[in-house]
């Protein structure tokens, strides 16, 4: 058995290059019921950025935007609007993990640094993946403060009630033609993963587009990256689509757990949030096709809720439209019930679903 050379505790935090960062944390609080736990920016002697901490259940999101046009979070936004920059990993020791992993071939992109304030130190380090998406590496155990030195704690400006969100489950990054493998060979290789799955575009087609898509997860399994490629199809895939508008490859969408999600996309909805629609024919043969399970079928069709089963069990998903005005980065919400795969059987639906959008944005 191989040591696991790059052992990571989890995801850390993900943060978002963003046009206008307070306003952006706004909507994360009101309609997906983050909690504003800390900010950095002038007032606490950051003077080129400012960026807001938010916090539900172990996730944690970080919305940053640079105060000036030069700054370079403004040029990403400018190339790719508000998108994920940083897909930040827990760790125990970052220096080694930047040297397994630049020793392996990984393109720096911080070199191991100490953080420090009053309430311990922090050491970050960092490598180049796909797109202009860096993983940073984040090592905490000798600090006690709200976020990272720098940082001050910060509640949020409103009465916020959470929906029920836990842990990331995985994060989708899009590539481009013919480089999905290279990726997949970049998390083998320079950080120790394994390819959990493989689906071709005989898995993931519909009449009008295909894409190619390969899972790949760390030793412990808490964190795992799909990679998803365009496959040829008739028409302009959501991939095509993402990649054009991104303008590059980047992280596409963010899988959210939650333990009951008829509570928390009941929440969502009543807020505002915006779910891609399957129509009700997707809930006529079902329970066929998933067998017994404990949810009511009533409230997940009122709801628009897709259900999957694999050998471990079943699980249940749904998918927001577009948080972003491109048709970029969007967010899974998802219930294992045993389950370790990806909901295969509800691609086709899905992916439908993705394509009556794209026509009426005009890009199918």
């Amino acid at each position: 058995m191989n040591t696991d050379f790059l052992p990571l505790n989890g995801t850390d935090f993900i943060e978002f290059y963003c046009g206008n960062a307070k306003q952006s944390a706004y909507f994360y609080m009101s309609q997906f019921g983050f909690e504003m736990v800390a900010y950095s920016g002038p007032e606490t002697g950051v003077r080129d950025r400012a960026s807001y901490v938010l916090q539900q259940g172990k996730i944690r999101l970080v919305l940053s935007t640079g105060l000036t046009s030069e700054h370079a979070i403004n040029e990403h936004v400018k190339k790719h609007g508000d998108g994920v920059k940083v897909l930040a990993l827990w760790v125990d020791d970052a220096r080694k993990s930047y040297e397994e992993t630049t020793s392996r071939g990984a393109k720096s992109y911080l070199e191991p640094t100490v953080l420090s304030d009053e309430h311990g130190e922090v050491v970050m380090s960092g490598i180049h993946t796909y797109g202009e998406t860096v993983h940073v590496f984040v090592e905490r155990k000798n600090y006690s403060g709200v976020f990272l030195p720098g940082y001050q704690p910060r509640k949020s400006p409103m009465e916020v009630t959470p929906v029920g969100l836990l842990h990331v489950d995985h994060c989708v990054g899009n590539v481009g033609w013919g480089e999905m493998n290279t990726w997949v060979e970049f998390y083998e290789k320079v950080m120790g993963f394994s390819l959990l799955l493989t689906f071709d575009d005989k898995d993931i087609s519909t009449e009008y587009s295909a894409l190619m898509s390969k899972v790949v997860s760390n030793g412990n399994g808490y964190v795992k990256f799909p990679i998803n490629e365009p496959a040829e199809g008739k028409k302009k895939s959501q991939i095509e689509e993402y990649i054009q508008f991104y303008e590059g490859s980047g992280c596409q969408h963010i899988a959210v757990a939650t333990h009951d999600i008829i509570h928390t996309v009941g929440e969502m909805r009543k807020r505002g949030v915006e779910f891609l629609y399957v129509p009700e024919t997707y809930y006529e043969d079902i329970l066929d096709r998933v067998g017994d399970i404990k949810e009511d079928i009533e409230k997940l069709k009122a709801l628009n809720i897709l259900i999957d089963r694999d050998e471990e069990g079943y699980l249940l998903q749904i998918f927001t439209k577009p948080v972003e005005d491109r048709p970029t980065v969007f967010y899974e919400i998802i219930q294992r019930m045993g389950a370790k795969s990806f909901g295969k059987g509800n691609f086709k639906a899905l992916f439908e679903s993705i394509e009556r959008e794209q026509e009426l944005r005009g890009n199918l």
